[in-house]
């Protein structure tokens, strides 16, 4: 007899989802119950009205007490569907926090401070091979010896052909006369 009382059960622990439809079940059973005792109730107490009133009172009280009873049970199956989708919760999360611990392994496992050297290095290398690039692309063709430079020519200051008097020439904007200034120093060089 003790070994039947400590002995292990071949049987599968049920899943929670699997529970939980058995408790919704009960708890449809109870509400059941409880209605059909409800309707025991009332037609106790019509009963009461024709027959004698102690007996039907002393039956309706124990039907009250039986249902009252039913509730208790009710509210307890409440409790075990919350405690049960509340562990299946748990189980959810660790299940995936495992997942995710697993993954983070084999990431690590992949990487390695000797092939991110090696990855740094062949960046760096790049890296430098574009700059060599890029130089070779920006510098100058040939060297400044090497172009010729067309003869530049001075020009000659004008002799005066207009046909306006010097006088009005004198009374032009003095804008103009700057402006004419800068031009004939550019030409100069």
């Amino acid at each position: 007899m003790f070994n039947k009382l400590f002995k292990k059960s071949n049987k599968k622990t049920p899943s929670a989802l699997s529970s939980i439809e058995k408790l919704n079940e009960s708890l449809e059973l109870l509400e059941k119950k409880e209605r059909f005792l409800q309707k025991k109730i009332s037609a106790e107490i019509n009963r009461a009205k024709d027959y004698t009133a102690i007996q039907c009172l002393k039956k309706k009280k124990m039907y009250e007490a039986q249902v009252e009873q039913l509730g208790n049970f009710q509210l307890r199956i409440h409790d075990q569907i919350i405690m049960l989708e509340g562990g299946k919760a748990t189980t959810e999360t660790m299940d995936a926090l495992r997942a995710g611990a697993s993954t983070m392994k084999a990431i690590n496992q992949s990487l390695s401070i000797d092939n991110i050297d090696k990855t740094m290095e062949e960046v760096t290398e790049q890296s430098e091979n574009m700059k060599q690039i890029q130089e070779a692309l920006a510098a100058p063709v040939g060297s400044a010896a090497d172009i010729d430079e067309p003869p530049t020519r001075v020009p000659i200051a004008p002799t005066r052909t207009s046909s306006k008097p010097p006088i009005e020439e004198a009374r032009r904007p003095v804008e103009d006369t700057d402006e004419l200034a800068v031009l004939q120093a550019e030409m100069a060089l």
